[in-house]
This record gives C-alpha cells, sequence and structure tokens, in this order.
C-alpha cells in the first residue's frame, strides 16, 4: 500500500483511508459532486510512528500513565501529541504528500485537511469529532505540518476516552488523513436524509446557514431546516433561523464572523435548491443503502458533497397505524381467517390477501364499510356486513346458522350490529355484481376439474421462471402478462368450488343433528374425501407412508412442500424452503404409539355403525342423505383441493417478491410495501421504499402483541388492550367491559372426552415439546400443525369453528376438541390436569401444574 491514494482509488478502504476517506471516495467513484483531492493513507501514519520510533514512545505513555481503572490519565494525550512535533518526516513519505499536492494545480492549492480514523463513521460508531479538521491550508510546509496535527489527533484527551468507552483498544486504530480542494462556500449545512428525530419516514430535513460548514456542525449558529418530501423532493415545511454567526477563511485557517444585517433573517437555501439537495441525498442514500447524515457546501450556485456517514443517532421511526375498526360499530371476527392468516401480515402479504377477498367477495365494501379488514396487522372480517347482505336478501336465518358453523358461537347476548342501510339500497349497490359473480362461478364450476389438474405443474413452472428473471423489466412484464392474471385465476377457481353447494351443508348438518344428534352427525359428515380423506389430512397421511417407504421425499415435497403454518405469509419460507424440514417431522413420527391410519380405521368402524343407527330408526329417510352427504362430501374435497393451489401461488407470490427484491437492490424491504408499490420499485421508482422505516416498525410492535381477541366490536386499539392487566383475551366489546370468568368452554367440535396433561404451544416450531397422550391448548391450528394430531389425546384452542382445521381433523381421527374458546391459553397452563368434553364443548381444569407433575 503507497502513502498516497487519489480521492477516487478503488484501494481507499476503511483499512487504508480510514472512514471518512473511504466514504468520500465512494461518493467519488458513484459521481457525485465531491471536491478533488487525495489520501494520505494510514500506511503513512505507520511510517511515520515506526521510523521515529513514536510508536514505542506511546505504548510506554500509555502504560506509564494507566490509573486503576486501566485508562490513561488527563496529561497523557498532551504529552503523546507532542511526540508528533518532534524529528522530520520520513523522505520517501514528505516527497509522496508534496507530489500530491502539486498535482491539484496552481487553482487548488487552497485545501481542507481532514482527519479519517479507521474507528470512525461506523454503523454503530461514529467517532464524529473525535479527530481534527484544517481549513484554508495553503502552502506545502503548512501542509505538512496540517497532517501532522491531524495525525496528533488521535490522542487527544477526548479521543483516547471515546475510544475506552467504546472498548476499542488504543494499538487497534490508525489514521488517514485527507486532503481536499477548499470549497469557497457561502452557504454549508447538514441535510438528514431521514427525520432523525423519529418523525414521518416519507420526509428528509436539511439545515442551511451562511459561510462554511463548521458553524453548523460545531453548534455555533441556527441553522434554516427545511423538511423536504422524498418522493417529490418539494419543500413542505420551512422554518427560518436569525442566523447570527458564520465561518469564514481566513489567513491563519478560519474564523467566525458576524453574519451581515441584510442576510441574518434572510433563507439560506430556495425552494428549488432545497429539492436539489434532497435529490443529491436521495443518490447518496441509495448508494449506500441506508440513511444518511450528509455535509454540503454551495459554491457560486453549486452543490458539492463534503462527507455522507451512517445516522447513528436516528430516532426510531414513528409506526403506521394499522386499524380498519377505527369509526365503525362493526363486529369484527378472526375465526376461520385467523386460522388460514394466523401471523401479523406484512405489507405485502395483506395486500395480496386484499386482492384475493377484492375478487372473490360479492359488496365487500357496504355503506362505506369494508367486509374484511386489518386489525393491527390482523386479518379480521367484518359480521355486520355479511350479516346486512344476508338480511336485506332474506337469509338471515340460514346465515346465522352458516356464520355459526364457520365463525363459530357468539356469546350468549351478542347481536351482529347491522348497517344503516335499506335493504332496497343494498339490492342497489350489490344485485348487479352479484348475478355477474354468480355466472362467473358457474363458468369456473364447469373449468375447475381441469384446472385442479393441471394447476400443480403451471405454478412450479411459473415459479422457475420468476425466479430465472434476468432484469427488473424482465420481472414486471412476467407479472403482467402471466403472474397476476394466474393469482386471479386461483382466486377465482377456489371461489367457485367454495360457492358450489355452498349452503349443502348448514341443511345436512342441520338434519342430520336432528335425527341423530351431533355426536352422530359429527361421525357421518367425516371420511369424505378421496380414500375416505379430506385434502387437511394430506400431509400427515403422507408423511406416513414416507416412513413406511411407500413414496419418496421429492414426491412427498412436491405434494406438500407449499402447505405450512405460515402459508399465506409471503415474507416466511415454506416448508420446502428448509433442508431439515422433513427429517424434523419423521423424527417426531416416531413418537407416536398409534398412527393416523389405525385412528381412521376405528373412526370408519364408529361412521358405520352411525349410519347403521340411522338406517334402523329413519330408514326411508337413510338413501336422501347418504347422497346429501356424498353431494356435500364431494364439494368439500373440491375446495380444499382448490385452497391448496391457493397455498401453492402464494408460494409464487413470495418468489416474485425475494426475486424483486434481488432484481432490483432493495432486498427484502419489499415485504413492506404493497404488490402496486413493489411494481413501482421495479419500474425505477425508489420513493415508496421511504414509507419502510414506518412500517416496519409497526410490524414489529404489532408482533410483539399478544394474538387479539376472536371477536372484536367497536374501536380496538391493540395496544391499549395489550396494556390491560384484566382484558379478556375471548371478546373485546367497546360498549361493554364486563370482565371475563375463569371457565373455559367453546364450540363442540369433535365428540369423548378425555383426561390428561395440558400443554400450552404458542407455535407449531414449539410442537416438538407435545409429549404423546398431551392435550394440546393452543391459540389456533392450520394444516403445517397436522402432523402433531397423531401424538395428542384431545386438542382445545382460542380460536376456531366447526368447520376450522382443528374441529376437522380431529373428528377425522377421533381426537375430542373445543375449539374457539378466547381464554384456553391464559386460563390454562402446561403441566395442568385437564377434562376436555368435545361433546359439551367445556374444559375443566382438575388440577394445576405445580401439583401435577409431568409423566417421566
Amino acid at each position: 500500500m503507497g502513502f498516497v491514494l487519489s480521492l477516487d482509488a478503488a484501494t481507499a478502504t476503511l483499512e487504508t483511508a480510514g472512514g471518512k476517506g473511504a466514504a468520500l471516495s465512494e461518493l467519488a467513484r458513484a459521481g457525485l459532486p465531491v471536491p478533488g483531492g487525495f489520501h494520505v493513507t494510514t500506511a503513512a501514519y505507520q511510517e511515520f510512528v515506526t521510523s521515529t520510533g513514536v510508536a514505542d514512545r506511546i505504548r510506554a505513555e500509555l502504560t506509564a500513565a494507566s490509573g486503576p481503572d486501566g485508562d490513561p490519565d488527563a496529561g497523557a494525550g498532551a504529552r503523546i501529541r507532542a511526540l508528533f512535533e518532534e524529528g522530520p518526516l520520513p523522505p520517501a513519505l514528505e516527497q509522496a504528500i508534496s507530489k500530491a499536492y502539486a498535482e491539484l494545480g496552481d487553482g487548488a492549492r487552497t485545501v481542507a485537511v481532514r482527519s479519517s480514523a479507521t474507528a470512525e463513521d461506523l454503523p454503530d460508531l461514529s467517532f464524529a469529532g473525535q479527530q481534527d479538521t484544517y481549513l484554508n491550508i495553503t502552502g506545502e510546509s503548512t501542509l505538512l505540518a496540517a497532517v501532522r496535527r491531524c495525525w496528533a489527533s488521535l490522542w487527544t484527551d477526548r479521543a483516547l476516552a471515546y475510544r475506552a468507552r467504546a472498548g476499542i483498544a488504543h494499538e487497534d486504530v490508525s489514521l488517514a488523513v485527507v486532503v481536499q480542494e477548499l470549497v469557497a462556500a457561502d452557504a454549508a449545512g447538514v441535510m438528514f436524509t431521514v427525520d432523525p428525530l423519529g418523525g414521518r419516514a416519507d420526509r428528509l430535513v436539511v439545515n442551511a446557514a451562511w459561510g462554511l460548514g463548521e458553524a453548523v456542525v460545531s453548534g455555533l449558529v441556527t441553522p434554516d431546516t427545511l423538511v423536504v418530501d422524498r418522493s417529490t423532493c418539494a419543500v413542505v415545511e420551512e422554518r427560518i433561523a436569525a442566523k447570527e454567526v458564520m465561518t469564514v477563511p481566513t489567513a491563519d485557517g478560519t474564523a467566525e464572523r458576524p453574519v451581515p444585517a441584510d442576510l441574518r433573517e434572510a433563507p439560506v437555501l430556495t425552494t428549488a435548491e432545497a429539492g436539489e439537495l434532497a435529490r443529491l441525498g436521495l443518490a447518496i442514500e441509495e448508494l449506500y443503502g441506508e440513511p444518511r447524515d450528509v455535509e454540503w457546501a454551495r459554491e457560486a450556485g453549486s452543490f458539492r458533497i463534503l462527507q455522507a456517514r451512517p445516522i447513528t443517532t436516528v430516532a426510531t421511526p414513528r409506526p403506521e397505524v394499522w386499524n380498519d375498526s377505527t369509526g365503525t360499530d362493526s363486529l369484527w371476527t378472526s375465526a376461520n381467517l385467523g386460522e388460514a392468516v394466523p401471523d401479523v401480515m406484512t405489507p405485502a402479504t395483506w395486500s395480496f390477501v386484499k386482492a384475493f377477498m377484492g375478487d372473490v367477495m360479492v359488496g365487500a365494501s357496504l355503506e362505506g364499510r369494508p367486509m374484511y379488514g386489518n386489525i393491527g396487522g390482523r386479518f379480521y372480517m367484518n359480521l355486520s356486513v355479511t350479516a346486512t347482505l344476508a338480511a336485506a336478501f332474506g337469509q338471515g336465518r340460514k346465515f346465522a346458522r352458516a356464520n355459526e358453523l364457520v365463525f363459530g358461537r357468539l356469546p350468549d347476548g351478542m347481536t351482529i350490529p347491522l348497517l344503516p342501510a335499506s335493504r332496497l339500497r343494498v339490492w342497489r349497490d350489490t344485485i348487479g355484481e352479484a348475478f355477474a359473480v354468480l355466472s362467473r362461478i358457474r363458468a369456473n364450476g364447469k373449468q375447475l376439474p381441469a384446472f385442479l389438474e393441471e394447476a400443480p405443474e403451471r405454478c412450479e413452472e411459473l415459479r422457475a421462471r420468476v425466479a430465472a428473471a434476468a432484469t427488473a423489466g424482465d420481472l414486471s412484464a412476467l407479472w403482467e402478462s402471466e403472474v397476476a392474471p394466474y393469482f386471479r385465476r386461483c382466486c377465482h377457481m377456489l371461489q367457485a368450488a367454495t360457492r358450489r353447494d355452498g349452503d349443502s351443508l348448514v341443511k345436512v348438518r342441520g338434519t342430520l343433528e336432528s335425527l341423530v344428534g351431533e355426536q352422530d352427525a359429527d361421525l357421518m359428515t367425516t371420511g369424505l374425501g378421496d380414500d375416505g380423506q379430506l385434502a387437511s389430512m394430506g400431509p400427515l397421511l403422507g408423511l406416513e407412508r414416507l416412513a413406511r417407504g411407500e413414496t419418496d421425499r421429492e414426491t412427498y415435497t412436491r405434494a406438500y412442500g407449499h402447505r405450512g403454518p405460515h402459508e399465506f405469509e409471503v415474507s416466511l419460507p415454506r416448508p420446502a424452503e428448509d433442508a431439515q424440514w422433513i427429517d424434523r417431522q419423521l423424527a417426531a413420527l416416531g413418537t407416536v404409539e398409534e398412527d393416523a391410519a389405525t385412528r381412521l380405521a376405528r373412526q370408519t368402524t364408529a361412521r358405520a355403525a352411525a349410519w347403521d343407527r340411522l338406517a334402523a330408526e329413519h330408514p326411508r329417510r337413510l338413501a336422501s342423505l347418504r347422497a346429501a352427504v356424498d353431494g356435500w362430501a364431494a364439494s368439500a374435497r373440491l375446495r380444499e383441493a382448490a385452497r391448496t393451489e391457493v397455498a401453492r401461488v402464494f408460494w409464487l407470490l413470495r418468489t416474485f417478491v425475494l426475486r424483486a427484491g434481488e432484481v432490483s437492490g432493495a432486498g427484502k424491504e419489499l415485504f413492506f410495501l404493497s404488490r402496486e408499490e413493489i411494481l413501482a420499485v421495479l419500474g425505477g421508482d425508489r420513493t415508496p421504499l421511504a414509507a419502510v422505516p414506518a412500517r416496519r416498525a409497526a410490524y414489529e410492535g404489532y408482533r410483539a402483541l399478544p394474538t387479539y381477541p376472536t371477536l372484536i366490536r367497536g374501536e380496538f386499539d391493540p395496544q391499549t388492550w395489550a396494556a390491560d392487566p384484566n382484558r379478556r383475551a375471548d371478546l373485546f366489546d367497546a360498549q361493554d367491559t364486563t370482565p371475563a370468568t375463569d371457565t373455559v368452554a367453546g364450540s363442540p367440535a369433535s365428540g369423548g372426552v378425555v383426561e390428561g396433561i395440558a400443554r400450552v404451544v404458542a407455535a407449531v416450531e414449539e410442537g416438538e415439546a407435545i409429549r404423546p397422550g398431551e392435550i394440546l391448548v393452543t391459540t389456533v391450528t392450520n394444516i403445517g400443525w397436522t402432523p402433531l394430531f397423531t401424538r395428542i389425546s384431545a386438542i382445545v384452542t382460542d380460536v376456531g369453528a366447526n368447520l376450522s382445521h382443528a374441529s376437522i381433523v380431529a373428528r377425522e381421527l377421533g381426537i375430542p376438541a373445543v375449539v374457539g374458546c378466547g381464554n384456553a391459553t391464559t386460563r390454562i397452563r402446561t403441566g395442568d390436569r385437564i377434562r376436555v368434553d368435545g361433546g359439551r364443548g367445556t374444559v375443566d381444569i382438575l388440577g394445576p401444574a405445580a401439583a401435577t407433575p409431568e409423566p417421566a
């Protein structure tokens, strides 16, 4: 490494040119307006202190001056700095500096000389102000003296103390010097590419004062402050200060002088100039991929960049608020939806979910109220909208029964508040859309079998093409021409499958319950899929086949690698992305005493007995009910098959966002943008990225809270609710603050009574802790939990209804289940002995964990 490097040298790194020098070199190479100059490298510093013996004397001073705490005494810095004034510079070193200075030319012989330490301008430590800068330096001898003083400033008392507090060894630090043409600035200041005080993430802040920038940096003057919108680079706020002092060059360096009276309260920058600076700041931020603190100067109407360091003091961004419950008296539920999307959603996921819902729901907004919403990042359905629609079309009673099956029973005394909309207005607003949707459902229903046969291969082919897209333009074109249309087609096919014989379950269940009771009705509506099972059972049955050697890993992965507990959250990996996924599942399967096949055989026998009882008591009804159940079974198979393809297409969407982050350079920040904003970034517009800090803060804040109540009525603030020690986990009603009871009860989902030890599990990733025969207590389950079901004796959930995943799988396997309790995970502790009555929907705590040790 030489003693001198050109300012834009690629070898000017942190190790060779220090933090400040490396940053300036990168700015220069990027074509930003940086004053010309050169680096006196760390090799020059090391040559001086080594060849002159200064290094040994520094070590001796530090050793002799160390106090009881190991830090040097107050006089050590002065003694060490004096060493740099002694003796001549090594000839080769002096010659290299003098030659570089001469090559600047006669017009650039007045320079600024800036210290640049190797522990400086780091992401978590700025070391700002710890070493010296000398301005208005002219002449070779004066320059060489300034370089010595910069080296010496590495050993000021404040620099020694700063390094000690930061835990950086003094012998590990070296110093380079940046020599640059002095900008004869008439104005200067600093710019923060994000609001350093934690304000809005879509703004940047420019400070400006007259003269050189030292008055601003040192705090001698209160500068003008201009707040600039990052997307438009327009000034949105301007505060003009009374600027009393300015830094100006003098024959001896610089000095502070009074600002002329006519300039003291005059704006330093025009709004156009502030916009020009903002564009430079955004270019610098894009270069580094993070917010920057930028020092700038203006000379003869042109801007120069003097420094750009990481912002180490920026306050936490103000989080966005995600809350569709505000301003309404509606009843919201997360049952069923919370099973499909159990996580706090990133903005990318929410934008895809909204696109899906907007495409398949009739009356997605009624009287200005959405049918579905985002409350604190979680997915909720507005029952007030759906109930108002049902009432307007004379379906109120049928809706109530269907609502109970899908979303669970409402607490006693709770009703759904309807919207203040007349039946005529609802008809007018939705009848045309309803007819169009029904026509589309009929047409798509005919195409559904062919779609389901072709979909897996088609989706995988698209995913491979997305992952291979070479440029942002290629990826955008692929999205518009094929990915987006295929996503919409999947949505429409699930809509067709879901609406196919949509009310048949209500009719069949109601008839069966009236004839044979709930327990036999549950039995007679199990075993509905191919080979006796629905797709919900697929991952478990497939895993058992894999364990028996009846299939291979590749086949299993193709079938189920996209199905998991987080299959609709695009920021989270699919199971197939985890190389250890199958091995962990197989290991857990080995602990099971009774496999799914054995349980299913027992259920088959019980189901046949239930049909025999029906035949004996109601022989004339047998044939029609068999046909009705078979019809519903066919519809159920199609619904589940279509749902698995929608889960697969969400893997395609994840692949698209990941690839968009790669080709745009924005990385995983794109998960905090909507699909429209992601496409804008792919098109070259970086302004949407300004919203990422506030959205990330919102996402992390909501994720840190407990899962919200299944039912929410009125305005709900997640933070306020979470902070309330008396909060209810099952229900929030803004008009009723009745505390919850200690009773644990919910919807009877699968009959049978079991006593056992509770295992409270917050996430499926903790499922390995479940011991065979324990009772699983959790918030909600989905298909990603299915492989755990052969290890448990019963299941209790906070969220769920008769058609939720836990209910369906529990009935198939003959496991007692109580779902939709709301408070199970807050009232029950791991180790408690509990009794689960799946037929009555009750859970009794028989003994606390402390009194009932876990089995060995």
